[in-house]
C-alpha cells in the first residue's frame, strides 16, 4: 500500500514539488504547519510516521503535517538544509520556528507540539493586537495564565490594554515588570505611551496664552510642552521642549528631554520626526 493510500485525514498532506509552497507556507499563515522530510527507505521515518499522523488525526486541525518525501522534493530539502531524516521543522506564519531530527518517542513529541501551540497563540495575538484587541487581551491573558514570568506574554497584555484605554490595568502590568529594575524596549514604549497619556486633558489654549504671556517662566514652558505632547502635537512638543533644553540643560530641560525620549518611543521608528529631533537633540546636549 502507498504512502498515499495510508493517509485519510484531512490534516495530513502529502507534498509534491508543484504544491510544496502553499502546502507549507501558505498553509501556515491559518495554523501550525509540522513539515515531515522522510524517504521510504528510512526505517526511522518509517518508525516516526505513524505517531505525527496520528497526532494530526487526534488534534483534529490544531497544526497541519505535511509530508515531504526527500526522493521527490530534493530542493526543498536542501532549501531546509536537511542534513538527516527524519527531520520535522515547524513552521507559522510563513517562518521556522523550531525543529527536531530523529525519531522521538510520543512524549517528548507532545512536548514540543505544546510549544509549537504557544508560539503559534502568540504570533496570532499579535497579528489581532490592532484589529481585534479584546480577543488579543484573551490569548495574551490565556498564555500568561500558562506562563506567568513570560514578560513577552505580559507586555502583549499591556499593549492589547492600552489600545482599548484601559489605562489602570495597562500601568499594574507596568509597575510590575518593573520591579525587575528594568523594562524591556517594547516595554519602554508602553511605559512612554501611558506617561504620554497623563499630559492628556488640559487646556492647551488657555495654557498658550500663558505661555506666551510668561516666556521667561520655564516651568510654564514645560507644561505646555508636555500639554503638546499629551495631544499628540508631536511636532510641537518636541520643539517646545529642544528650546527647554537649549534654555536650562541641567534643569527644567532634563524634563523636557525625558518627554521627547518619550515621544519618540512612542512614533514609528522610520519616523521623520524622530529622526530629526533626535540629531538635534543630541546636539543641545554635546
Amino acid at each position: 500500500m502507498s504512502e498515499e493510500q495510508k493517509i485519510s485525514s484531512p490534516w495530513i498532506i502529502n507534498t509534491t514539488p508543484e504544491s510544496f509552497d502553499k502546502d507549507v507556507f501558505e498553509r501556515s499563515l491559518e495554523a501550525p504547519v509540522v513539515l515531515d522530510f522522510w524517504a521510504a527507505w528510512c526505517a526511522p521515518c518509517r518508525a516516526l510516521a505513524p505517531t505525527l499522523e496520528a497526532l494530526a488525526t487526534e488534534f483534529d486541525g490544531k497544526f497541519i503535517l505535511v509530508k515531504a518525501n526527500t526522493e521527490e522534493v530534493p530542493e526543498a530539502a536542501a532549501k531546509f538544509n536537511v542534513q538527516g531524516i527524519p527531520a520535522v521543522y515547524a513552521v507559522i506564519d510563513g517562518e521556522v520556528v523550531d525543529f527536531f531530527n530523529g525519531a522521538l518517542p510520543e512524549p517528548q513529541i507532545r512536548t514540543w507540539l505544546d510549544r509549537l501551540f504557544t508560539i503559534s497563540m502568540f504570533a496570532e495575538a499579535k497579528r489581532l493586537e490592532e484589529s481585534a484587541p479584546a480577543a488579543a487581551e484573551a490569548k495574551y491573558r490565556a498564555l500568561a495564565e500558562q506562563m506567568p514570568n513570560n514578560a513577552e506574554f505580559q507586555i502583549g497584555l499591556a499593549r492589547t490594554l492600552l489600545v482599548q484605554q484601559r489605562f489602570d490595568d495597562c500601568q499594574h502590568i507596568i509597575s510590575e515588570l518593573e520591579k525587575r529594575g528594568f523594562l524591556e524596549p517594547e516595554a519602554e514604549k508602553v511605559k512612554a505611551a501611558l506617561d504620554l497619556h497623563g499630559m492628556e486633558g488640559v487646556d492647551l489654549e488657555s495654557l498658550k496664552r500663558d505661555a506666551a504671556a510668561a516666556p521667561d517662566n520655564l516651568g510654564l514652558q514645560l507644561q505646555l510642552a508636555e500639554a503638546l505632547a499629551g495631544a499628540q502635537l508631536y511636532e510641537e512638543a518636541l520643539q517646545a521642549c529642544l528650546t527647554l533644553v537649549e534654555r536650562d540643560k541641567a534643569g527644567v530641560g532634563d524634563a523636557a528631554r525625558q518627554v521627547m525620549i518619550d515621544i519618540f518611543r512612542v512614533l514609528p521608528s522610520d519616523s521623520d520626526l524622530t529622526t530629526t529631533y533626535r540629531r538635534r537633540l543630541s546636539t543641545a546636549l554635546y
